[in-house]
């Protein structure tokens, strides 16, 4: 049986290089293999790009001891990483961002474009592993929305195969109907950890800025990653204006962040698998 993949978006930078230390961590828990993938948008450059893609990953396998298998593919990065994520034995997209600066903070995040419309979770990251350990504490921003509810499935994921104690961030709200539904998933998120023996904690927050005092209190707890869910339907506007996910996704923290998004395919808890199946 062929091993699932952690997939590393391959730009020749030093932050995707940054992104391969962390799979290569996070492989060493799953047992998974590493491709790496580049997207050529000329496809008279597919031939040179592949050439320099096996000189890459030659030496990335003989500097960091393990194998790798590179990928080449023409088209668009906001389209090709998540199809062919979706289309293979993909568990993990692991990729480096150099956060939101120049043109981007008009266009919008181009991290948050790859990610959007995926089945299979992203981890975004800005800086090299900063610990030997994998990933211990995980905050876990939840809101009211319904769909957040499915985010809880990945929070088990992270249990399980990594041992982590869930914090979770919800806001204290003033409007008593929405407060009811950010009531309804904490409620869902205790009784699905509890059966579990998922190790968690909840912190209440005061803020409507919720995206920023995750931040904060990843900070302050020094935590590992924050796991969040992005925006259903995001559009044109969203990129524009700059969706809540992206002031999470480039943190000036530098935490990396795993983000998942709303799956409409979905009729109950615990309807996907880690293959994004």
């Amino acid at each position: 049986m062929e091993k699932d993949t952690i997939l590393v978006p391959w730009d020749f930078t030093q932050v995707a290089e940054y992104a391969l230390q962390h799979a290569i961590k996070i492989s060493t828990h799953l047992k998974n293999r590493i491709q790496l993938i580049h997207v050529v948008k000329n496809e008279k450059l597919l031939e040179e790009s592949h050439e320099k893609m096996e000189k890459t990953v030659e030496k990335l396998s003989s500097q960091y001891q393990i194998d790798l298998d590179p990928v080449v593919l023409h088209g668009s990065l906001f389209h090709v990483v998540s199809d062919y994520a979706s289309a293979n034995n993909v568990s993990i997209v692991v990729m480096g961002t150099h956060g939101i600066k120049g043109m981007q903070k008009v266009t919008g995040s181009w991290a948050l474009k790859v990610i959007v419309g995926s089945k299979i979770p992203f981890i975004v990251v800005q800086e090299p592993p900063s610990k030997k350990e994998i990933f211990k504490d995980v905050v876990f921003p939840l809101d009211y929305k319904k769909e957040g509810k499915q985010k809880v499935n990945w929070a088990l994921f992270l249990a399980k195969f990594f041992d982590v104690k869930i914090h979770i961030i919800a806001p204290q709200l003033k409007d008593k109907g929405i407060q009811k539904k950010v009531r309804i998933n904490i409620n869902f998120a205790e009784k699905i950890f509890e059966n579990h023996g998922v190790n968690y904690d909840i912190q209440m927050i005061e803020s409507s800025h919720v995206g920023e005092e995750t931040i904060k209190y990843a900070q302050k707890i020094d935590a590992d990653i924050v796991l969040i869910m992005t925006t259903k339907d995001i559009g044109f506007t969203d990129y524009m204006l700059g969706a809540k996910e992206q002031y999470i996704i480039a943190n000036n923290a530098k935490l990396p962040v795993m983000c998942v998004n709303p799956r409409t395919d979905l009729s109950r808890y615990g309807g996907f698998s880690t293959t994004g199946g």
